[in-house]
């Protein structure tokens, strides 16, 4: 078994655009996977997508891609809350859409967990087995929260 990569798959009964909107604009990344508030995004390669994951900790992200409405991508240190998240502290984080029907086919691929040290205080919050978990809960979030908004 490969743990160095999560792939999850969901249909999504909304439109490839509202599904872009909910992985990257402010008010929604913040609600599906926030606190509720805002999340600041700076929507370009380079720029920076802050996610308040709570108890956790506060992650700036770095975005990587930007392809709408098709292929979006970040790098994310969860292992290093508050820290920029670089090459060699972070995961990949790449999500791309699919018109389907009158849905959307949403896929999230989250990789790079062999390549990165994760502290033992961390291992619960940032390893593999945590992240694989959450993505098969957080891929259903998305669903719901954007399925839920109005048209």
């Amino acid at each position: 078994m490969n743990k160095d990569r999560i792939e999850r798959e969901i249909t999504i009964a909304a439109p490839v655009e509202r599904v872009w909107a909910v992985l990257t604009e402010p008010e929604h990344v913040g609600s599906w996977f926030g606190q509720g508030e805002p999340t600041p995004v700076d929507l370009r390669p380079g720029g920076t997508m802050i996610l308040d994951h709570g108890q956790y900790g506060v992650f700036p992200t770095t975005i990587v891609e930007v392809d709408p409405p098709h292929r979006f991508s970040y790098r994310w240190a969860s292992a290093y809350p508050g820290e920029q998240a670089v090459n060699g502290n972070s995961t990949l984080v790449e999500f791309t859409l699919t018109p389907e029907g009158d849905g959307t086919r949403l896929k999230v691929v989250e990789a790079g967990f062999a390549s990165i040290t994760i502290p033992e205080e961390r291992r619960d919050t940032a390893s593999y087995e945590s992240h694989e978990g959450g993505w098969t809960e957080q891929v259903v979030n998305i669903r719901k929260y954007a399925e839920q908004l109005p048209v």
